[in-house]
């Protein structure tokens, strides 16, 4: 049950930076023994309010309050100290460390001179993992982790550090449902045990189904400060978020039946132990490929793109036999792109400028005669993507680190968006982006393909895959299962999409 006394508060927050108010007289109070839901569309100031309370940012204006006295921050370790931690939604992990050494990261920093004991680190890690349910051993690398585990991990180690106030930004975004069900029974327990979480999500259901009050930005103000979520339906956090009710967007029927195939598979394996994979993609069809992490569907994009080399069967462009030795080739030679879901380590250039990043996959194809290249012409080609997709950026020139994460995957989108490839492979495409952009890149996607580009769709969010897909592709164990027409009806294709899912043997070919 929730404790009436406030444990934490924000009051009249406000944080300026050069040309920008990103926070302006924010309000926020959490609650011990409390899942508080911190809401609003990219760049609304999450983000920045985040970084605040946790000592990233020092504030322009306004208090932090903890346990009713006035705290400040200097920089991270100090509200670490005070009990406020942080579950990123892009994760601080070292993949080379081990899950212990990476539980008790910061304690480790204050004596590093003194020799590890991993005997009794491991010892110690075992009590936060235990409490998250995760059986595994604490000496286990990070990089050998699925992503759900990932997100544990980072977990455990706000809660060894005794957090009080555990913020959680976008922690389901990579899991399958399976798992953000496991993560809530966690994340309750952690409630009833005194803990106060928010829960930063752009998955309003999830949000209605686990938090019991939120808070709601909008251009950097409070559209709502810390209401119970009691009464609260979707479509009124729409309209606190974005100021309207949600638009009503929906599947349409696209017959490509006839259209020339662009990408073909035929019995391809891999080098990462894909085995007889078959697909095809036509000109203007939407391709959805599903299935739970793990199953091999981002592996096998990275294979197509050529990262990963072919040990069998054959990828044909156009109706041609293609070998693709590198990703340059796949991007100049054969015109594919691919939007990654992991823009921080494979979608973007952070210190790079928003134009140059948005440039890079028409660089080629904007050169002049002696290979001039001008920025006129790159913000010509990209202004339209960067002007739909909302993305808000002081300039062009602005560095895109300085940007929040749901912006800078709508950059990520907008640049190949614009290099107006043939064959387009989107990786989760909706991760960490509001509903209202949501919805417009979903109308992109789809226009995209009205104009002929070929389109495969990679996602976890099986309401998106069946509202984008003309067909339905489902992966397990790094095998095609088996295809499913799409009708746009989610009561009639989940089923059909988790049967495969579940059959012990794929369909015979």
């Amino acid at each position: 049950m929730t404790d009436s006394t406030p444990i934490f508060q924000a009051r009249a927050i406000e944080k300026a930076f050069p040309g920008v108010m990103a926070l302006s007289g924010v309000d926020m109070t959490l609650h011990s023994g409390s899942i508080h839901a911190l809401l609003g569309e990219n760049g609304a100031g999450k983000s920045t309010l985040i970084k605040v309370i946790t000592g990233v940012h020092a504030p322009t204006a306004g208090t932090l309050l903890l346990d009713g006295e006035q705290v400040s921050f200097a920089n991270p370790r100090d509200a670490i100290v005070q009990g406020i931690g942080v579950v990123h939604q892009e994760r601080n992990l070292f993949p080379r460390f081990s899950i212990a050494e990476n539980i008790h990261l910061e304690q480790l920093a204050g004596g590093l001179i003194k020799p590890i004991d991993y005997k009794e680190l491991n010892e110690n890690a075992r009590p936060w993992l235990r409490a998250l349910d995760l059986d595994i051993d604490p000496a286990t690398p990070v990089s050998e982790l699925s992503v759900a585990r990932m997100q544990l991990v980072e977990i455990a180690k706000a809660l060894s550090l005794q957090s009080r106030v555990l913020l959680l930004d976008e922690p389901t975004a990579s899991l399958t449902s399976s798992e953000t069900d496991r993560l809530f029974t966690i994340l309750r327990r952690l409630r009833d045990s005194g803990t106060s979480l928010v829960f930063v999500s752009h998955k309003l259901e999830e949000v209605q189904e686990i938090c019991d009050r939120v808070t709601v930005l909008r251009d950097g103000a409070n559209a709502c400060d810390s209401q119970p979520m009691q009464g609260v339906g979707r479509q009124d956090l729409v309209r606190m978020m974005i100021g309207r009710a949600e638009g009503t967007a929906s599947w349409r029927a696209s017959d490509t039946s006839t259209h020339p195939e662009v990408l073909g598979l035929s019995d391809v394996s891999t080098t990462l132990g894909h085995k007889g994979i078959n697909l095809s993609v036509r000109k203007g069809e939407v391709v959805g490929l599903y299935g739970l992490v793990g199953a091999g569907r981002t592996e096998l994009a990275k294979a197509i793109m050529g990262k990963f080399a072919l040990t069998g069967g054959t990828v044909a462009i156009n109706g041609a036999p293609v070998t693709i030795p590198n990703v340059a080739a796949a991007i100049h030679d054969h015109g594919l792109g691919y939007i990654s879901e992991d823009r921080k380590n494979e979608g973007l250039i952070l210190q790079h400028s928003v134009l140059s990043n948005v440039g890079v996959p028409i660089w080629r194809k904007l050169a002049g005669r002696f290979g001039t290249l001008f920025d006129r012409d790159i913000r010509k080609a990209a202004l339209p993507y960067l002007q739909k997709l909302e993305v808000k950026t002081p300039s062009l020139s602005q560095t895109v680190a300085n940007l929040s994460g749901g912006n800078q995957q709508k950059i990520s989108v907008a640049k190949w968006l614009a290099a107006g490839v043939q064959f387009l492979i989107v990786d989760e495409p909706s991760v960490g982006i509001d509903i209202k952009t949501k919805a417009y890149l979903h109308e992109l996607l789809r226009d995209l393909a009205d104009q002929g580009t070929a389109i495969l769709v990679i996602s976890s969010d099986m309401p998106e895959m069946i509202a984008l897909a003309d067909r339905i592709a489902v992966m397990d164990d790094y095998r095609i299962m088996g295809e499913i027409a799409n009708t746009g009806k989610y009561d009639e294709i989940a089923p059909a999409i988790m049967a495969l899912i579940h059959d012990s043997v794929a369909p015979a070919a």
